[in-house]
Formats: structure tokens, C-alpha cells, sequence
């Protein structure tokens, strides 16, 4: 991996976060559980609240209110059309979260199926990207085929997807990183291998949009789909659709609804103080890009303005990342009886993000992981809605795993502090 960027400040970015200044009985509380939701800076608490109290009514009142609102509404389509490289804001559809969206839009899109066409589902995907299709499947009498990856390399074979596409598929579902594993998947890959067989591609964003630059005309989807409050926002999802392939979906909408994308799809009165806090949590990357990753600027010269930063920020941001994962690895490594689930070369680390699983023969999960909470550090035990991927590596009977997930707010000294404390907490469950 990189060294980390001279220009990155991490007290710089640390003081733009209120939480990480709580301490609790006078103990730091150290986030770890990001991969289930992160913090989010005071400029996204400010926005929603300014929302709140001076933008709090519906749209379409042609008060100053509701014009206020209008807007809130427009800049953040505007804001995650740059954020995923999306060609228009009107490709952006809000919801309340990445599961929800997904649920809602598959209705929809099972009005493009027939029974007997076949779906392709992930081994390795969240259950949000999984259970709705499994469900269009029964209710449509669709036929399921199975995307399995390599216990062993916790990754695709290169051949897996060509082993399960037929000229039968029509979707092919697939997160773009794993929330148990931390594999980055090669979609931009896969959804060019659905194409050509004339299916849909559906992107689970939502792990890898918080780590990695996404540019959804360079993956070549069809959907993708990410959630806020896992991006530094507030509690709410976001879905990107191809503009030709949402105009040919008909929208579950009441009537007075609009008729047209993206509004079809935003169901009922949406939260416009998310609206505001995503849109500030889009322009905090942006203030990351445009004073920490000037290192990065010239790989985006072809974007403009806040398009530009925010992805050259997340470059930046893994590239430190990287580094957060490889010194949590190799810090698990050392300890005995740990196994990891997922990457672990340090060389790989561009494979993955950090979000970092691992388990311990006769110790529980769930047991590790109320000793760290005891110590103020917060991680996630169990199969985090990863039932495939559980299953698939013969975890999901045992309690599933310990669930790590640092994020660029992080430091090493905070990974030192858990390394230092799993050191004392196995070896004394294990003799338990």
C-alpha cells in the first residue's frame, strides 16, 4: 500500500467529528462497528438541523418554506449524481434505506420477468441484495442460480460468473464489497458479463461506496444501490438507476405521485433533513478532496468542481485505510488462534476494504465482543444479515464472526488499543 498521503490530518479530521470526543466514565469510546453505520460530522448535524427549523415543510407549496425545502431536495440529487459519477441528478432516487429501496424496486423491475427466466444471486451479499430477489423469485416462479466464491481466497473464481449465466438470465444481483469478508468484487467485470447476455446488473454499493471512488458510467450497472448513514450521513439509502432502464420500470406509486423518475420512485413525503445531512456528508468528502488529496486532483481531471474532490478523496482515504487494514491483519496474526475471514495479504489490501472478520475456535463471537464493549470499544459480532456468506464458510451455526471495520476517522493508536485487548481477552475465554 501507499504511505499515507503528507497532506492527510487525521487530528484535522477527527476534530470535525463530535463523537469521537465522548469518552464514557472517563474511557474513549473507539468506533469500530462503522461497517454497521459510521459517525457523522458536525457540518451534517448542522444541516439537518437548519433543515428542521428553517426548511421544515412539504414541497411544492411555493412558500418560502417549501422553497427551501424544493431545494434541499434538488442539490441532493445534484450532490450524489457527483458522488457516483451518476450523467444526471434525475438517475437519483432517496429512500428511506438501501434495504427498503431495493424491496420497493423489485416489484417493479419483476414486471420486466417471466417465469422460467432465471436471477443470479451473490453467495457473498448482504441479505438486503439476496432476500427481495428470492422473494421476486417464488412469487414470479423465477429460477435462482447461485454466484459461489472460494472459501479459501474468500474472492470470485475469474470463471464464477461465466459458470452461472445463461441466456435464460435477466438480473444479476452482487454487492460491491462484502460486509463480512471486506472482498472488493470486480463488478465493472461482472456487470459487463451481464450485459452481454442482454441482463440487468443490480450493485450492492453499500460497503463500498463509504471506501471506494464509484463511478457508476465506468462500472457499466444498471442499479446501484448505497446507504447514508454508512457514507458519514444520516439514516437513509440512496439508489442510482440507468435513466432508460427507470423509464421502462412502472413505478408502485399513488396517483397524485409524479409520473416520471426520480420523484416516481421517492414514495410518500421523504426525510428532507436526510436530504440535507446526505447532501453535507457528499460536500464533507468534498472538503477532504480539495485540501487533502490535492495528490490525487490530476486522476480526476476530467471531472469539475466537487465531482473532482470528492472522488479524489476517497483515493486518498483508502489509500489510508489500506494502511489502517494492514496493521490490524498483521496485529490479528499475532494473536493466537485467530482466523481471519477474508484477504490477508498485505500486498491484496487493494482488494479489500478494512472491515476485517475473525474467529476463535471455542470462544463465542458474541462473548469477544461484549468484553470489548465492556472496555468502550465498539464491534459487531454475529452475520451482520450475511447469511449466505455465514453459511458459505461454515460460520453461521457457530454465532458467525467478530466484525472489525475501521474507517479513515480511525487511528492506529485505537487499533492498538483493541489489538492490546483481544490479546488479553481470548486467551483467557479460551481457558474459560
Amino acid at each position: 500500500t501507499q504511505d499515507t498521503p503528507m497532506s492527510f490530518d487525521l487530528d484535522t479530521i477527527r476534530a470535525r467529528f463530535p463523537a469521537l470526543a465522548i469518552t464514557d466514565n472517563a474511557v474513549p469510546r473507539i468506533y469500530l462497528d462503522n461497517p454497521a453505520g459510521t459517525q457523522v460530522p458536525q457540518s451534517v448535524v448542522d444541516a439537518m438541523s437548519s433543515c428542521l427549523i428553517e426548511s421544515n415543510a412539504n414541497l411544492g407549496g411555493g412558500f418560502i418554506t417549501s422553497d427551501r425545502a424544493d431545494q434541499i431536495a434538488a442539490d441532493l440529487h445534484v450532490a450524489m449524481a457527483d458522488m457516483l459519477n451518476a450523467p444526471s441528478a434525475d438517475e437519483i432516487v432517496f429512500g428511506q434505506n438501501m434495504t427498503t429501496l431495493t424491496i420497493y424496486l423489485s416489484r417493479s423491475i419483476g414486471h420486466l420477468l417471466n417465469a422460467g427466466d432465471e436471477i443470479v444471486l451473490s453467495r457473498m451479499d448482504h441479505d438486503a441484495n439476496v432476500g427481495p430477489w428470492l422473494l421476486l423469485a417464488r412469487d414470479l416462479d423465477l429460477e435462482v442460480r447461485w454466484l459461489p466464491f472460494n472459501t479459501e481466497t474468500y474472492e470470485f473464481d475469474e470463471d464464477a460468473i461465466d459458470k452461472v449465466l445463461t441466456d435464460k438470465t435477466r438480473l444479476v444481483c452482487v454487492g460491491g464489497a462484502s460486509n463480512m469478508l471486506g472482498t472488493v468484487n470486480d463488478v465493472k467485470s461482472i456487470a459487463a458479463r451481464a450485459r452481454e447476455v442482454g441482463a440487468l446488473s443490480y450493485i450492492d454499493g453499500v460497503q463500498s461506496v463509504p471506501h471506494l471512488s464509484t463511478d457508476v458510467q465506468d462500472i457499466g450497472c444498471d442499479f446501484l444501490v448505497c446507504s447514508a448513514y454508512k457514507v458519514f450521513g444520516p439514516q437513509q439509502g440512496v439508489l442510482w438507476g440507468r435513466q432508460e432502464v427507470l423509464e421502462r420500470l412502472a413505478p408502485y406509486k399513488v396517483r397524485p405521485a409524479p409520473e416520471t423518475p426520480p420523484n416516481s420512485f421517492e414514495t410518500g413525503t421523504q426525510s428532507h433533513e436526510g436530504m440535507a445531512g446526505t447532501t453535507a456528508a457528499v460536500d464533507y468528502f468534498a472538503w477532504v478532496g480539495e485540501s487533502m488529496a490535492t495528490d490525487y486532483h490530476d486522476r480526476y481531471a476530467h471531472f469539475d468542481g466537487r465531482r473532482k474532490f470528492v472522488h479524489a478523496a476517497m483515493d486518498c482515504l483508502f489509500d489510508y485505510e489500506a494502511e489502517l487494514a494492514t496493521h490490524l491483519i498483521g496485529g490479528l496474526q499475532q494473536i493466537d488462534a485467530v482466523r481471519i475471514h477474508g484477504v490477508t495479504d498485505k500486498d491484496a489490501m487493494h482488494r479489500r476494504v478494512p472491515t476485517v472478520a475473525f474467529t476463535v475456535d471455542g470462544v463465542a463471537p458474541d462473548v469477544i465482543a461484549a468484553e470489548l464493549s465492556a472496555r468502550n470499544i465498539f464491534v459487531w459480532s454475529g452475520d451482520y444479515y450475511a447469511v449466505e456468506a455465514a453459511r458459505h464458510i461454515g460460520i453461521h451455526d457457530k454465532g458467525g464472526a467478530v466484525r472489525i471495520g475501521p474507517v479513515h476517522y480511525n487511528s492506529r493508536e485505537e487499533l492498538d488499543v483493541l489489538l492490546e485487548a483481544l490479546a488479553d481477552i481470548i486467551p483467557r475465554a479460551k481457558a474459560a
